[in-house]
């Protein structure tokens, strides 16, 4: 049979196969038909966040909201990411209680959905960015309202967003002591444990379909042994996520590999969800907490964009090659509104793109991408496809194209051509 190798760079455990086969009206195999074979999707996940297209119809509809992206960025975020994280900080989502803002939510996300995008919604329980208007309650109804707010969210978006950061940075959320806020008083009465449950259970009985992540930036044994916790208490998570934002530098392959190894030990994917490198300056390195560092200018420059550029390639590079890991999500696409004001985006802030962008479109819409082969069925009217997982077209000799999907196991596609063809 032949073997259509539609893409040969990308490391043995990414790649899928499936045999098409195809027969006439009547089921007979058919020999020497053309079949043209196109990519139409990644399996895995190349993810920004989707903070800048939040609040209006079209990117940068929303006034005054001048952080938010043009069509033509959209139109080059759109080329190489195939997944966005939403925003869900309940202070933010939520700032007067019972006045959640899920209609704009549901516009950014439906915008994004119609084109393709895979959503994560972020995140359902944290002790940052929340309601303030939890600190007039007693402990109980604090309890009461988190329960119902994940409740209410999940179901709200079921079926638009399906993935969601169920919970973030456990490992200090007890102990959290930069300013009070309700979840920090709940976790503290409660137990970190009792917070997980809580996450897990509401999400997983409002959507048993979701994928749910325990997500942190602490990536040191400490989080390690929260997970060992989690799932001794019964807890599984669908997915673990990992943080790496690098403001103070690259940590380098072997160390993020190393991060790799340690938490593939519990056999679930990886995420690495919030990814940062800089094109500016380095933040210093004794900073303990990133939120410390406080500029009023802090610009890109062409040194830091070559180096930004070299750094994003090896950084995705070495996590596509690690087997755990699924996801990468960068944190920010534009310079306008990057978190702490760094010199982070892929594109600057006039809405050009960087050398980091360049990069990540060479190897993720170029390299990792395959353009269309056409090929003919063999004697038994069979071609064996072997590519990138994802999804696929196959098109035989002008009947409509059909979806065929490159995964973990090889799978054999049936085409049967219309009556009045061969």
């Amino acid at each position: 049979m032949q073997t259509v190798e539609l893409s040969a760079v990308v490391p043995a455990h990414r790649l899928g196969e499936a045999v098409i086969q195809v027969v006439d009206a009547d089921g007979r195999p058919c020999a020497g038909v053309e079949v043209t074979i196109a990519q139409t999707r990644h399996e895995f996940l190349f993810g920004n966040t989707g903070f800048d297209v939040q609040g209006g119809d079209e990117p940068g509809d929303a006034p005054g909201e001048e952080w938010m992206l043009s069509a033509a960025e959209a139109d080059l975020w759109l080329q190489i990411h195939n997944a966005a994280t939403l925003p869900f900080y309940w202070g933010r989502f939520e700032p007067v209680r019972g006045a959640p803002r899920t209609d704009e939510m549901r516009r950014t996300a439906q915008w994004l959905r119609q084109r393709g995008v895979a959503l994560k919604g972020h995140p359902l329980v944290w002790h940052t960015v929340t309601a303030p208007w939890l600190l007039d309650l007693e402990l109980d109804e604090i309890e009461r309202a988190q329960r119902e707010r994940i409740r209410r969210d999940v179901a709200d978006f079921a079926g638009l967003v399906d993935t969601w950061d169920a919970i973030n940075e456990t490992v200090i959320m007890p102990v959290f002591d930069n300013g009070d806020n309700g979840i920090t008083r709940l976790a503290k009465d409660r137990g970190r444990l009792a917070m997980l449950r809580l996450a897990f259970e509401e999400a997983r009985e409002t959507n048993p379909n979701a994928v749910l992540l325990v997500n942190d930036f602490d990536l040191s044994p400490a989080y390690e042994r929260v997970i060992d916790e989690m799932l001794e208490a019964g807890i599984r998570p669908d997915a673990i996520g990992l943080q790496t934002h690098m403001h103070q530098g690259y940590r380098g392959e072997e160390e993020i590999l190393a991060v790799a190894d340690r938490f593939a030990r519990f056999d679930l994917p990886l995420h690495f969800t919030e990814t940062t490198l800089l094109s500016g300056d380095l933040m210093p390195p004794e900073i303990d907490d990133l939120n410390d560092y406080q500029v009023t200018s802090w610009p890109s420059t062409a040194e830091g964009e070559a180096r930004q550029a070299d750094e994003i390639e090896r950084h995705y590079r070495s996590l596509v090659s690690h087997p755990a890991v699924e996801a990468i999500t960068y944190w920010g696409f534009s310079d306008r509104g990057m978190w702490l004001g760094a010199p982070g985006g892929l594109v600057r802030a006039d809405g050009s793109p960087k050398p980091a962008y360049e990069a990540l479109r060479r190897i993720i819409a170029e390299e990792w991408w395959v353009s269309p082969a056409t090929v003919r069925t063999d004697g038994e009217g069979r071609v064996r496809v072997s590519g990138f997982r994802g999804g696929y077209s196959v098109s035989v000799a002008g009947e409509p194209a059909v979806p065929v999907r490159l995964g973990r196991d090889a799978v054999v596609e049936e085409i049967r051509m219309s009556p009045t063809r061969r």
